[in-house]
């Protein structure tokens, strides 16, 4: 996890044009580097490091002898880099995994280079001989990436917003700011000026498809056939092979541990291959909670079955409250739920970097999206409409779930894990008939669970727990995260200002106080940036005025039994 930033075409002094780059800082905090590219004076690239691998020649823009007129900024893992390696004879200077992008592109160009990537990715890509400027970004986008394109040629490009938004530009501010799609790549020409034109943004990968990159994995041809043990098996060898190609690492390997299905999976499967390949440091698992939570109970239960390290952090109410200015700040975003969920996994985070020497994170993020996890599923009117609906919640995992998992734990230095986005996993399991996959019985995720049943990995009471939102179960049973919240804001947001929201913010007008205060926040420090939250997250088949699942009839029922 590092934070990457690069500039073409400035027409204002570079020096002042860095400072913007330090607004990433948080993302690098081991080292950082600026280096302008030889025969562009205005061109320039800014990197901040976290040393996770190769901790001697990890540095950025990466440049090697073979290839002069080649340099890389990156922020990523690249898993099958040593597999690559193997099945195209390249030979690498150093141990950085990302090498590999400068010697794919050498062999095939950027759409094999994009294509074979298994991993994790948000690159930039400068080739000096062809006058060409490539930005690449992965499948579900867990790594961010944003970029600013003026109509004269002046292109910035940073992992987060932030970096981007104060820069300078003869005709005028850089308004135009917004996040680079996912699964996409794209080629701009640089000219001599140092100024760049698009050439094409293509889409080299869908979450739906078998990425080409499964050619050299580690894990050869699964038996095909739809029939349950088979898919059930299938499932476990995938889901294993995701988190053992995610142990790659140099620092001090954790997870956060809700004691849902999703991290709980995640905890045991990384617990039990850690002690497969002798790792000699116990893992340390993280939840968050308030006293007596329904998450801080169920984790406590999980850490105990697997034998983790287990830390839990309590939250107070007012320690929730006093961080949400600084958590909007981080997230560059208004959407409600995204910030409820993200205070709890924000004050973890800072935990994790100020207690401990856990850098590497496990999570269960994007399970909920794949495996059809949120209570809402219960009411998909078929099988083949919730498939859908999956596939359009993948899509844009990286303006909620995804974002909310790279910007809480990157505010702290912290490197985010998430094997339930494995390429080859996600492929197979959307592969999968459409009725297997929706909630049955009335328990979502009911697949998934069914294919861990006599594996032992979990207690059975967690591994049969039904859903609980990450912000409504760190609160307590008798009020919500979210209703907390709500409780603070009413007395900060006047009825008439509500009233007059949609005058004031036309644009995703807020609809409750709650709202109206995260948007006010967040106009505060991103003036006029609306758009890049192009709706709010709400479930779907639902007549829903709130996300929270608390809210929802089949949770009320559920809890009410």
């Amino acid at each position: 996890m590092c934070g990457i930033w690069a500039l073409f075409g400035s027409d204002e002094c570079l020096s002042v044009q860095c400072l913007s780059a330090m607004k990433i800082a948080h993302r690098g905090p081991d080292a950082f580097r600026f280096e302008n590219v030889n025969g562009f004076t205005n061109c320039c690239f800014g990197f901040h490091r976290l040393a996770v691998v190769d901790q001697l020649y990890g540095m950025q823009p990466i440049r090697v002898k073979k290839f002069p007129y080649l340099w890389l900024c990156y922020n990523g893992e690249i898993y099958n880099f040593k597999q690559l390696q193997k099945q195209f004879g390249f030979e690498y200077q150093t141990l950085v995994d990302g090498e590999v992008i400068l010697h794919l592109y050498n062999r095939g160009g950027i759409e094999q280079t994009a294509s074979m990537l298994d991993g994790v990715f948000a690159f930039i890509l400068l080739d000096t001989a062809n006058r060409k400027v490539f930005l690449a970004r992965d499948t579900y986008g867990v790594r961010p990436l944003f970029k600013v394109l003026t109509d004269d040629g002046f292109l910035g490009v940073c992992s987060e917003a932030k970096g981007l938004i104060n820069l300078k530009h003869s005709t005028s501010l850089c308004s135009k700011v917004e996040p680079f799609l996912p699964g996409h790549y794209e080629v701009l020409d640089l000219k001599p000026s140092g100024k760049v034109a698009s050439v094409e943004l293509v889409k080299f990968h869908s979450c739906k498809d078998e990425p080409l990159h499964v050619a050299c994995d580690t894990v050869e041809a699964l038996p095909s056939g739809f029939d349950l043990e088979t898919v059930k098996s299938n499932i476990r060898i995938l889901f294993e092979n995701a988190v053992r190609k995610r142990l790659m690492a140099h620092r001090r390997i954790g997870c956060l541990l809700s004691g849902g299905l999703d991290s709980s999976l995640v905890a045991a499967v990384l617990l039990k291959l850690m002690k497969e390949i002798n790792i000699n440091y116990p893992l340390q698992t993280f939840a968050i909670g308030m006293e007596n939570s329904p998450d801080l109970l169920a984790a406590r239960k999980v850490a105990a079955h697997i034998g983790s390290e287990h830390h839990e952090v309590i939250l107070n109410t007012e320690e929730g409250i006093q961080a949400i200015e600084e958590v909007i700040f981080s997230l560059e975003t208004y959407d409600i739920t995204t910030i409820r969920a993200s205070i709890g996994m924000y004050l973890v985070s800072k935990y994790i970097r100020k207690k401990t020497d856990s850098v590497v994170i496990f999570s269960g993020e994007g399970s909920d999206e794949l495996t059809q996890g949120y209570i809402y599923f219960h009411k998909a009117p078929s099988p083949e409409e919730a498939a859908e609906e999956s596939e359009r919640l993948l899509k844009e995992l990286y303006l909620f779930d995804v974002l909310r998992a790279d910007r809480t734990t990157a505010a702290h230095g912290l490197e985010l894990r998430v094997p339930f986005l494995d390429h080859r996993f996600t492929s197979y399991y959307l592969s999968l008939p459409a009725e297997l996959r929706i909630p049955k019985n009335g328990i979502e995720k009911y697949l998934l669970r069914l294919s861990f049943e006599d594996s032992n990995l979990l207690p059975k009471e967690i591994l049969w727990r039904p859903k609980e939102a990450f912000s409504d179960g760190i609160a307590s049973v008798k009020k919500s995260w979210f209703s907390i919240l709500q409780d603070y804001i009413d007395q900060q947001v006047d009825d008439v200002l509500l009233e007059k929201a949609a005058e004031k913010y036309p644009f995703n007008p807020p609809k409750t106080k709650e709202s109206y205060y995260y948007r006010q926040i967040f106009e505060k420090h991103y003036s006029g940036r609306s758009s890049w939250l192009p709706h709010y997250w709400m479930p779907k088949w639902v007549k829903a005025t709130d996300p929270s699942a608390r809210t929802l009839k089949h949770y009320k029922s559920a809890t009410q039994e």
